[in-house]
């Protein structure tokens, strides 16, 4: 459990699927985080970046962990470029790297998502450019730094993604069904259901329907201690402000608990 700093202190959001909030919101407290706030398909919260990589690592019901850099005017694509031009992305993005954009918008007068993330895009690499005479390239999908832009009305949130892929994909599966059972969502019907207790008195899961096996994969996860985010890449691991060493105990930490199998 993280020992927070407050001068050590970041906001982040995670975001989940609606009506999961309350579940995500303890979840995030159990981990250590502080100052949680549930709002509309997201839980909002603070904490050392411990908690953040935590966060990613361990949540079960989050879809993605979000690093909020800067929020400012985007009443236009002039407005919403200088926003996004302001922000230090030297600082979280090696020139010679890769970055995607991706873009939400709730009622903004800027309606195009697409045409958004270009904006936000082009802002990214014209900084870059500017300061070290060569910019960083595009990939969407496995670029070093993934960003997050939201629009909501006439402001944008400009956030580093840190999960990189939503955390729903746990690295397991390769392949799906035709209608496949998000896992995050598998594991909150899971917990709602009471399956932790069950598994912990040595109880039983039985699925006759289970199709790809999802609800019996999260339920081997929980009753095993196993960290949903162990075997899979994160978005954090290509930014510049990334700490292996402290990544590397908590992967650790995680090891040493699933090798137990949930045994205290």
């Amino acid at each position: 459990m993280e020992s927070v700093d407050k001068a050590d202190q970041r906001a982040y959001f995670a975001t989940v699927p609606r009506r999961m909030e309350p579940l995500l919101a303890r979840e995030l407290e159990e981990l250590g985080a502080v100052d949680v706030e549930r709002q509309r398909a997201g839980v909002a919260f603070r904490g050392g970046l411990e908690i953040g990589y935590r966060a990613c690592l361990w949540s079960r019901f989050a879809s993605r962990v979000l690093l909020p850099l800067a929020q400012g005017p985007a009443a236009d694509q002039k407005a919403l470029y200088e926003t996004a031009r302001g922000v230090g992305w030297e600082e979280h993005l090696d020139v010679d790297g890769t970055l995607a954009v991706d873009c939400a918008l709730t009622s903004s007068t800027v309606n195009h998502s697409h045409f958004a993330a270009l904006v936000v895009k082009d802002a990214v690499v014209d900084r870059l450019r500017d300061r070290f005479g060569r910019r960083p390239s595009v990939d969407t999908q496995r670029p070093q730094l993934r960003i997050n832009a939201f629009l909501l009305r006439d402001e944008v949130t400009l956030s580093i993604d840190l999960s990189g892929d939503s955390l729903h994909r746990r690295g397991y599966r390769t392949a799906g069904g035709g209608a496949p059972l998000k896992e995050n969502l598998a594991a909150a019907i899971l917990v709602q259901s009471g399956w932790p207790a069950i598994a912990a008195a040595a109880g039983r899961l039985v699925d006759p329907m289970c199709g790809s096996g999802t609800l019996p994969i999260e339920a081997a996860l929980i009753a095993g201690d196993v960290a949903p985010g162990l075997g899979r890449r994160f978005g954090f691991q290509g930014w510049l402000q990334h700490d292996p060493a402290l990544w590397g105990r908590l992967v650790g930490e995680a090891e040493e608990r699933r090798d137990r199998g949930g045994a205290p």
